[in-house]
């Protein structure tokens, strides 16, 4: 969950993988309220209708089309939606999921440091139990493909608390690396701040959905 992105640049015409560091609202689009209309019934069609569906159909269907159309093209719709609605959620789900792909090498040591630190300092205490890597990846992409059949807030703060538990990580090894690599220490307890601030989005996300108004 390191890197940088310039958010003058052009768009690629093929979308990257984003990590959760990167998120900027880009410009450009056609009809951006067609493009806002798009995200919204992508997100909707995969989050409720699959929930609400007792059909297999209708999940293969989902799952057909994310496959046909490319996850990274859905989810480049939800780049331009605000952080705290449902498509803004997904798309921080999907940048997360795309980020531990990448590197799970790396998000693995963040987060084993940062749980280690958490455990001892009781930061995470009261919130949702944060998945590993692994589970992080898996239970995103049953909500990615609409195959997800458990508690979606629930679901958004255990992906929030893994945010958490990997800016602190990032934390730890910034103090580490502060006196060998002052540039790279900067540069990770930045990254920390911009992850949590995703984790502050995902459990705002979460309580609108228990109030019935994550839109």
């Amino acid at each position: 969950m390191d890197g940088d992105y310039n958010n003058k640049s052009p768009r690629p015409h093929k979308p990257k993988p984003f990590a959760p560091v990167d998120f900027e609202i880009f410009a450009g689009g056609i009809d951006p309220s067609r493009v806002s209309e798009a995200a919204h019934m992508a997100a909707h069609a995969l989050v409720h209708h699959g929930r609400e569906s007792d059909d297999p159909e209708v999940t293969r269907r989902l799952v057909e089309l994310a496959d046909k159309q490319g996850l990274e093209a859905v989810a480049e719709m939800w780049a331009e939606s605000p952080a705290r609605s449902l498509p803004g959620a997904l798309w921080r789900l999907y940048a997360l999921r795309a980020a531990t792909q990448k590197d799970p090498e790396r998000i693995a040591s963040y987060f084993t440091s940062g749980k280690e630190v958490a455990q001892v300092s009781k930061v995470v205490a009261g919130v949702a139990e944060p998945p590993g890597a692994t589970e992080m990846t898996d239970m995103a992409d049953k909500i990615l493909s609409g195959a997800f059949e458990g508690d979606f807030d629930v679901a958004l703060e255990r992906f929030a608390a893994f945010c958490r538990v990997v800016a602190l990580g990032q934390v730890n090894h910034a103090e580490q690396a502060h006196h060998s690599n002052e540039t790279h220490a900067s540069k990770l307890t930045k990254n920390s701040h911009r992850l949590i601030k995703t984790a502050e989005d995902l459990e705002h996300a979460a309580a609108a959905w228990r109030r019935g108004e994550l839109d």
